[in-house]
């Protein structure tokens, strides 16, 4: 499945772009539970995608996305680079068998999930990213086709991430703070909802 390269290249300069901007934030949460480098990790990681922009906007969004999966992979670092790369890699994959979107855009969403889940050997509840993701599957899946269901999503995402607050993280760095862990947003569930609201906001400009 290809998109024209003016509209690839939107969607994710305005993804990449809103990442970079909220690196501040983001590194603000991880030093209360991490490692204190998840919004200087991520800018990394999406400029890189920036430097890569042009090659990205001429390829077919299967192939675009695994570009931007394996560039995360190469430059994010600690956890979030094999987590996001996973996640993009998973959902090219997907694509090149035979998916079409908006059709099987649950199912593509799902492939992405389910290889961050693998990655991280983790689950819904461990204060993590798939916080997130899941519930925003859950959307895709229940509400798809329906008009509203871009405010749906970004309705979901942050929701989700005010359910991290009260959670006890048992996943990644935070799980060694225990207790001391609850009452925080998870910097990886926080950057996710930054990343899908994005991506909506976009889509929602292209209507």
């Amino acid at each position: 499945m290809s998109l024209p390269p003016d509209i690839l290249k939107s969607l994710v300069r305005a993804a990449a772009e809103q990442v970079i901007a909220s690196a501040p934030e983001l590194t603000a949460l991880d030093q209360a539970i991490g490692d204190g480098d998840h919004g200087a990790n991520m800018r990394r990681g999406f400029e890189a995608v920036l430097d890569k922009l042009e090659t990205i906007g001429t390829q077919p969004l299967d192939e675009a996305l695994k570009t931007i999966g394996k560039t995360l992979v190469m430059t994010v670092g600690g956890a979030s680079g094999p987590l996001y790369g996973s996640f993009f890699i998973a959902a090219g994959d997907a694509l090149s068998r035979d998916k079409r979107l908006p059709a099987d855009l649950a199912e593509v969403f799902g492939c992405a999930v389910g290889a961050v889940s693998a990655r991280g050997r983790s689950k819904p509840g461990e204060k993590t990213m798939l916080d997130v993701l899941c519930p925003v599957l859950e959307t895709l899946t229940a509400d798809a086709g329906r008009p509203d269901l871009i405010d749906r999503v970004r309705a979901t995402a942050s929701k989700a991430v005010a359910r991290t607050v009260p959670m006890q993280a048992t996943k990644g760095r935070a799980a060694f703070l225990g207790a001391r862990s609850v009452g925080h947003v998870d910097p990886g569930a926080q950057s996710s909802c930054i990343l899908l609201h994005a991506v909506c906001n976009s889509v929602e400009g292209k209507q």
